[in-house]
């Protein structure tokens, strides 16, 4: 029996062609005209202004913070269950990470925690919409504008995921997306900017070129880094975002079908999910009981079906274990959650063969 991994990149036919006739029509591989062809593409898609295209989705996070502003001594609030990458790179920028717990129903930051985290020298609310999900997206804006706090969207994993019509990553002054091998379209690696800001979009393009205002051009006006993409990495993003409407859609079917099969099961608990504006990016489940989630997937992978626990807390993480305070929901997610195979291309036959195994672990307990 075919074994089904827990996620896998989906390149297809389209996108080897595409590379094969850029290469064959002599294409420079730097970041040039396909690059700008993408961003377009990424802008359009959500319905942003601006979009600029950088190495990889925490290097982007960076850059939002740097172009901000951000500078030692500021801190910024984020969550304490979110992919490390968000903390790390407030660390990076120079800045000094806040965490908050999460609000259980939807796993992302816990706004009434979050403004009593508030103080003098609070400058950004980093934003994770985790798996797609979110609450009120005004609500996070207005608390930040009631503070005079930047927001930032970390969006990565919320490509195709909305709030009453309007997508993730365009709420605050900048949002971000990844690319990596796991999200719903890949550039291998890869991350966007996007905002609405002329003047924010001109730093974010002069931050990544090395804080030139000219490509080509050896004058450097700000301090910068060489972040930039490349446009063999973009031939294959033009591609994947020509299927991104489908794999939204799919996305949505296979999270649906789980979930229906789901039911009745005492010891997993179902996350809710408007699929009307989320896409999940990952099929989430938590499991209860003692050491149960482990076991599950020790089981699973015994039958050939890929799975992932959820992230760490990140205050449980070696390099923030200096941070103390009160984070019962991100603990608790962190060590029931799992995730279920999830690629775009699984056929309802392969999220019934796991499902059925998963029952067929809770029977045998």
């Amino acid at each position: 029996m075919k074994r089904i991994n827990q996620i896998e990149p989906w390149i297809g036919g389209e996108e080897k062609k595409a590379v094969a006739d850029y290469l064959d029509a002599g294409g420079w591989l730097t970041e040039f005209k396909k690059t700008r062809e993408f961003e377009r593409m990424i802008a359009d898609y959500v319905g942003s202004k601006h979009a600029s295209v950088v190495n990889n989705g925490t290097v982007s996070l960076m850059i939002a913070l740097m172009a901000l502003g951000i500078k030692n001594g500021d801190e910024i609030i984020v969550p304490d269950y979110t992919m490390i990458a968000s903390a790390n790179a407030i660390v990076l920028a120079g800045a000094k990470p806040v965490f908050v717990d999460i609000d259980p129903v939807n796993l992302c930051l816990e706004l009434e925690l979050a403004e009593k985290a508030i103080n003098r020298r609070t400058k950004a609310i980093m934003f994770v919409s985790i798996n797609g999900r979110c609450p009120d997206m005004d609500k996070v804006a207005t608390l930040a504008r009631k503070h005079n706090l930047y927001l930032v969207e970390d969006a990565a994993q919320s490509l195709g995921s909305r709030c009453r019509g309007k997508h993730l990553g365009t709420f605050g002054e900048i949002g971000s997306f990844s690319f990596s091998f796991p999200k719903i379209i890949t550039t291998g690696q890869g991350g966007a900017l996007v905002t609405d800001d002329e003047e924010l979009y001109r730093r974010i393009t002069m931050i990544k070129d090395f804080g030139r205002p000219k490509a080509g051009v050896d004058y450097h006006e700000i301090m910068g880094l060489n972040s930039k993409f490349t446009d063999l990495q973009a031939v294959i993003g033009i591609e994947q975002m020509k299927k991104l409407d489908w794999r939204v859609k799919r996305k949505k079917e296979i999270y649906k079908l789980y979930y229906d099969l789901l039911q009745g099961i005492k010891e997993v608990e179902l996350i809710a999910t408007n699929l009307e504006d989320c896409s999940p990016w990952f099929i989430d489940i938590l499991v209860n009981g003692d050491g149960m989630r482990d076991n599950l997937a020790k089981f699973l992978e015994s039958r050939g079906i890929g799975t992932r626990p959820f992230y760490p807390a990140i205050h449980t993480q070696p390099p923030y274990s200096y941070v103390k305070g009160n984070f019962r929901a991100s603990e608790s997610v962190s060590q029931r959650g799992l995730w279920l195979p999830s690629s775009s291309f699984l056929t309802n036959d392969d999220v019934e063969r796991a499902c059925s195994e998963i029952k067929a672990f809770f029977r045998s307990t």
